[in-house]
Protein backbone atom coordinates (compact mmCIF):
# COMPACT_ATOMS: atom_id res chain seq x y z
CA UNK A 1 0.00 0.00 0.00
CA UNK A 2 1.46 3.34 -1.05
CA UNK A 3 1.44 6.15 1.49
CA UNK A 4 -0.24 9.44 0.71
CA UNK A 5 2.54 11.45 2.37
CA UNK A 6 4.10 14.09 0.17
CA UNK A 7 7.74 15.16 0.35
CA UNK A 8 8.57 18.83 0.84
CA UNK A 9 12.02 20.35 1.21
CA UNK A 10 12.84 23.39 3.34
CA UNK A 11 14.52 26.09 1.27
CA UNK A 12 17.79 25.84 3.21
CA UNK A 13 17.98 22.08 2.76
CA UNK A 14 17.30 22.43 -0.97
CA UNK A 15 19.96 25.09 -1.38
CA UNK A 16 22.59 23.20 0.62
CA UNK A 17 21.96 19.98 -1.31
CA UNK A 18 22.16 21.83 -4.63
CA UNK A 19 25.45 23.47 -3.66
CA UNK A 20 26.87 20.17 -2.38
CA UNK A 21 26.05 18.49 -5.71
CA UNK A 22 27.62 21.38 -7.63
CA UNK A 23 30.77 21.11 -5.51
CA UNK A 24 31.03 17.38 -6.19
CA UNK A 25 30.33 17.95 -9.87
CA UNK A 26 33.39 20.22 -10.08
CA UNK A 27 35.45 17.13 -9.30
CA UNK A 28 33.37 14.45 -11.02
CA UNK A 29 30.08 14.65 -12.88
CA UNK A 30 29.51 10.92 -12.38
CA UNK A 31 30.01 11.15 -8.60
CA UNK A 32 27.66 14.13 -8.39
CA UNK A 33 24.96 12.17 -10.19
CA UNK A 34 25.56 9.15 -7.95
CA UNK A 35 25.21 11.25 -4.79
CA UNK A 36 22.16 13.09 -6.11
CA UNK A 37 20.27 10.03 -7.35
CA UNK A 38 21.27 7.81 -4.41
CA UNK A 39 20.11 10.41 -1.89
CA UNK A 40 16.86 11.08 -3.70
CA UNK A 41 16.16 7.35 -3.91
CA UNK A 42 16.37 7.11 -0.11
CA UNK A 43 14.30 10.26 0.39
CA UNK A 44 11.58 8.75 -1.79
CA UNK A 45 11.53 5.70 0.51
CA UNK A 46 10.49 7.27 3.86
CA UNK A 47 6.88 7.98 2.82
CA UNK A 48 6.28 4.23 2.93
CA UNK A 49 7.98 3.88 6.31
CA UNK A 50 9.19 7.17 7.87
CA UNK A 51 9.98 5.39 11.13
CA UNK A 52 12.60 3.33 9.29
CA UNK A 53 15.45 5.62 10.35
CA UNK A 54 16.66 6.46 13.86
CA UNK A 55 15.52 9.61 15.66
CA UNK A 56 17.57 12.70 14.83
CA UNK A 57 20.09 12.95 17.65
CA UNK A 58 20.64 16.68 17.03
CA UNK A 59 16.98 17.64 17.45
CA UNK A 60 16.23 18.96 20.93
CA UNK A 61 13.14 17.49 22.60
CA UNK A 62 12.65 15.01 19.80
CA UNK A 63 9.38 13.14 20.20
CA UNK A 64 10.37 10.60 17.50
CA UNK A 65 8.81 12.63 14.70
CA UNK A 66 12.24 13.93 13.68
CA UNK A 67 14.45 11.31 12.08
CA UNK A 68 17.71 11.28 10.15
CA UNK A 69 19.72 9.08 7.85
CA UNK A 70 23.14 9.43 6.28
CA UNK A 71 24.08 8.82 2.67
CA UNK A 72 27.43 9.64 1.03
CA UNK A 73 28.57 11.51 4.18
CA UNK A 74 25.49 13.76 4.16
CA UNK A 75 23.14 13.40 7.14
CA UNK A 76 19.59 14.27 6.10
CA UNK A 77 17.12 15.29 8.82
CA UNK A 78 13.39 15.16 8.30
CA UNK A 79 10.11 15.55 10.16
CA UNK A 80 7.09 13.48 9.34
CA UNK A 81 3.38 13.65 9.93
CA UNK A 82 0.41 11.74 8.58
CA UNK A 83 0.38 13.84 5.41
CA UNK A 84 3.95 15.03 4.86
CA UNK A 85 7.66 14.32 5.06
CA UNK A 86 9.57 17.59 5.38
CA UNK A 87 13.31 17.53 4.63
CA UNK A 88 14.78 19.95 7.17
CA UNK A 89 18.55 19.77 6.99
CA UNK A 90 21.35 18.49 4.82
CA UNK A 91 24.86 18.86 6.22
CA UNK A 92 28.19 17.26 5.46
CA UNK A 93 29.58 15.09 8.27
CA UNK A 94 32.72 17.24 8.45
CA UNK A 95 30.65 20.25 9.47
CA UNK A 96 30.35 20.84 13.18
CA UNK A 97 27.07 19.33 14.38
CA UNK A 98 24.43 21.82 15.49
CA UNK A 99 21.42 21.17 17.65
CA UNK A 100 18.19 22.65 16.42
Amino acid sequence: MKSSRIINWNNRATEYFRKACEHIQNQSYANAERVKMGTIRIIDDPPKNPEKFAPDKFKRNNKWIYSAFEKYSYPISYKYSESEIRILRVRHVKQAPKDY
